[in-house]
């Protein structure tokens, strides 16, 4: 039977103050998805998409600032998604949300947005919630997957093999050893194994006598240290760490060269306009198709101009070949809408959204 007096049981609808506080408190501790979000590999990845975000251009939408920019990006890459109330003062990030929807599209939002004397419940329809998302699946086209989540595998190899690491390094005897010492008793033993404490850098003369125990003579080399520092290449742990490393760098789009110690400027630089190009400036574009969408007007974000994620070398060349096209135009008697329709071809024109 119900042990209870009352029949109706009221449970949580996991939204309020003690569920931000928790939520909060977990994301402290141990990250999203619990696994690697607390590695330096991890939050370089983070900060280059947060760092990235908060640097684009935007045009066509005054409210969405740069804090909030950064705010997206860094949850975009944590979580996979990120959701804003549109307000006429402003954006308003919102920590938790649900969700109902209708052929698989949003048609409104339960959202919790934080303060500091408690969070705070609100509902909205789907035209006043900005929802960005990232890694999204045909199952489920209301919800983004982080990149995290989408190679837990390897992320779990990085948080094993770190942890491990920490670990070993934390407790395992580095620099201790095991010296044979004649038969004394343990007061004597005691006292000689403090004499060695503190010596570090002098010279240590002990007596040693050969004795006869265990069925023969002790060796002349009786007091030959044994040294008890593990042997950590046998299991290979630097390999797996730096190969962990670059794949969890190449999910978040960062070329893993980038971070290997004999890389060079050029590397570096391609290595910043692969981000660009292939991971950021995508996610803009859906962040801003979704603003057009919910505005009504058409939005630009842009990532690769600000980022300089462009071959300087190639692109002033570009421009001195133009150049010189428009002067062979000018004198051929070439009109300006078809020397301009002629640079929309070739991505260098107005309107075609090219950097």
């Amino acid at each position: 039977m119900w042990p209870f007096t009352k029949k109706l049981e009221k449970r949580s609808s996991m939204s309020g103050f003690t569920a931000e506080l928790m939520t909060a408190r977990e994301s402290y501790v141990s990250g999203r998805r619990g696994i690697a979000e607390l590695s330096a590999t991890v939050q370089s990845c983070v900060s280059l998409w947060e760092n990235g975000f908060s640097l684009a251009d935007v045009q066509g939408f005054d409210l969405l600032t740069r804090h909030d920019l950064a705010m997206i990006g860094r949850s975009m890459a944590l979580r996979g998604e990120a959701v804003f109330l549109m307000r006429d003062d402003g954006l308003i990030p919102c920590a938790d949300w649900d969700l109902s929807t209708k052929d698989g599209k949003p048609t409104a939002y339960r959202v919790s947005v934080s303060d500091v004397g408690g969070g705070r419940n609100q509902v909205a329809l789907a035209g006043e919630v900005l929802h960005f998302k990232t890694g999204v699946d045909v199952a489920a086209p209301y919800a983004g997957t982080a990149p995290l989540k989408r190679s837990q595998l390897t992320a779990g190899l990085l948080n094993a093999v770190e942890t491990v690491l920490a670990d070993v390094f934390s407790d395992a005897p580095f620099g201790s050893s095991i010296v044979p010492m004649p038969e004394s008793d343990e007061t004597k033993l005691d006292k000689m194994a403090r004499g060695f404490r503190g010596k570090r850098g002098r010279i240590i003369l002990r007596e040693s006598v050969n004795v006869s125990a265990a069925g023969g003579a002790a060796p002349n080399s009786d007091w030959k240290p044994q040294d008890l520092s593990p042997d950590l290449q046998k299991s290979m742990p630097i390999q797996t760490l730096n190969d962990a490393r670059a794949s969890i760098n190449f999910a978040f789009g960062l070329l893993p060269s980038m971070t290997s110690q004999a890389t060079t400027g050029p590397l570096i630089r391609e290595a910043q306009r692969h981000l660009a190009q292939w991971t950021l400036q995508p996610l803009a574009m859906l962040i801003s198709e979704e603003i057009s969408e919910k505005i009504g007007q058409e939005v630009m974000i842009d990532t690769l101009r600000p980022l300089q994620a462009y071959d300087v070398g190639g692109r002033s060349r570009s421009l001195n070949a133009i150049v010189q096209a428009m002067i062979a135009a000018k004198e051929g008697g070439i009109s300006g809408a078809d020397m301009q329709k002629a640079l929309t071809m070739v991505n260098f024109g107005e309107g075609d959204h090219a950097a």
